[in-house]
């Protein structure tokens, strides 16, 4: 009834609405639950079908309550949707072409205050012809209407920001009141204990080839492959979700906040 996978790489809380969202990759659907949702219970809405145009990779998502948006972040492009959206839903936006620059895209955050969308993955695609990859990450920054082919507004890539190399973007949040972006960075797919990880935090005014602000890593810090990454800033705390430790490993973080 859940229609939930047996996976969930992403789920994402709409505080205004109190609301779950969180994609289902194998059968190409956005699924939206109350927030106080318990047990076997069925979603309150359902973005699914060919004219949703959702490709069977797609495992991460943000939603954006303030202009009512769900955002997907789709290898080569990024699709938006009606917050409210149910069946087979077309997409209000898409953002794609040669000028986007975007390969291998599978993560993104949105910040409403500053009316922008927050893309990242690998320039080298590796599992499928878009879908998972590894190799050069980048964050690319677009304004939140944008639409069609255009080029983003600034681009974070290059070997000073430890994203060169065999490496990849899992998760990425923002910090709209600071302006920071956070990011987990947890290595190769294939290696057990990765070298390097860490965790990074940029400027949204970053441009080009800018080492992280602040960085999480090192052996003191127990993390071993992080792939998931929240933001706690009442606590001013940093909560991160380690692969190989099947741990949650929180980090008091006031500078940011």
């Amino acid at each position: 009834m859940t229609l939930l996978a047996r996976s969930m790489h992403d789920i994402r809380y709409d505080a205004d609405h109190d609301e779950i969202l969180v994609t289902n990759p194998f059968s190409q659907a956005v699924l939206v639950f109350r927030g106080s949702a318990d047990g076997e219970e069925a979603p309150l809405r359902v973005i699914q079908g060919p004219r949703s145009q959702i490709p069977d990779y797609v495992d991460r998502l943000d939603v954006d309550p303030v202009h009512d948006e769900i955002f997907l972040p789709a290898g080569d492009h990024i699709l938006v949707f009606p917050r409210t959206g149910n069946g087979d839903v077309a997409p209000l936006r898409v953002i794609r072409g040669p000028k986007t620059e975007l390969l291998g895209a599978r993560t993104l955050t949105i910040d409403p205050v500053h009316d922008l969308i927050i893309a990242a993955g690998p320039t080298e695609v590796g599992w499928g012809e878009l879908g998972e990859g590894e190799g050069n990450a980048y964050i690319s920054i677009f304004n939140r209407i944008d639409k069609g082919d255009v080029k983003p507004i600034r681009m974070i890539r290059g070997p000073r920001t430890g994203l060169a190399g065999r490496v990849r973007i899992n998760q990425i949040q923002v910090y709209p009141e600071k302006g920071w972006i956070v990011v987990t960075q947890p290595g190769p797919y294939d290696s057990i204990e990765p070298k390097d990880v860490f965790i990074g935090v940029w400027h949204i005014n970053n441009d080009g080839d800018v080492p992280p602000r602040w960085k999480i890593s090192g052996s003191k810090t127990g993390m071993m492959k992080p792939r998931g990454v929240a933001l706690d800033p009442t606590h001013k705390e940093l909560l991160v979700a380690d692969m190989r430790r099947n741990s949650i490993f929180v980090y008091f973080f006031p500078e940011m906040f």
